[in-house]
């Protein structure tokens, strides 16, 4: 009996699994890998005259859902968008949430952060999971939760509460109201006002 077509399957079957497990990341540890490597951008002591925004985009594409984090902004209107029309929202949405994000940074001391364990919201939702965490920053403590969802093998990120202020929450309920006067275009538009406006980060 020829065994090589047997141990052919059985380590590709071994490879498979050994790839998938190097590839399989923790939510807690995403989480603080996306941490880190804002604040090392953030506080990199070589000057530079590119916006905080630009700089950090690469990093936050890779570790935020945009196209989940708008479509949950929008809230079920979404469906109602073209193909087209969510790509453009996804796009501007995006934009919009990094400079939001850039222009929250203040230049003072590093912040400390205290991670708290990762918990299932929703026993019937495995793929979802909520970090706390506690941001220590001159003297003043300041409560962040991620909510982060499973996407293949990784994790990303696709709400932020802080203080109790769901960032989705806050833009559902602004959105909202203008995709009921104006639908798909009268929230393309609006975005695209918000993007026109001067900011700092």
């Amino acid at each position: 009996m020829n065994l090589r077509p047997i141990k052919n399957i059985l380590l590709a079957s071994l490879f498979a699994v050994v790839t998938l497990h190097a590839a399989a990341v923790e939510p807690h540890e995403m989480l603080k890998s996306a941490v880190d490597e804002v604040l090392a951008i953030a506080y990199r002591s070589d000057p530079t005259t590119v916006r905080l925004s630009e700089r950090i985009r690469p990093t936050l594409n890779k570790y935020f859902n945009f196209e989940a984090i708008t479509r949950r902004a929008i809230g079920p209107g979404w469906r109602q968008f073209t193909a087209e029309q969510q790509k453009r929202a996804t796009a501007l949405f995006s934009d919009v949430v990094i400079r939001n994000y850039a222009d929250r940074f203040e230049a003072g001391d590093r912040p400390g952060i205290t991670y708290s364990p990762a918990v299932i919201p929703d026993s019937k939702r495995p793929s979802l999971r909520e970090l706390a965490t506690t941001i220590d920053y001159s003297g003043k403590k300041y409560s962040v939760v991620y909510r982060v969802e499973q996407s293949g093998d990784n994790w990303r990120i696709y709400d932020v509460i802080i203080e109790g202020v769901s960032m989705i929450a806050n833009w559902r309920a602004q959105l909202d109201p203008i995709y009921q006067k104006g639908g798909a275009p009268a929230v393309i538009k609006s975005l695209e006002q918000t993007l026109s406006l001067p900011f700092s980060g």
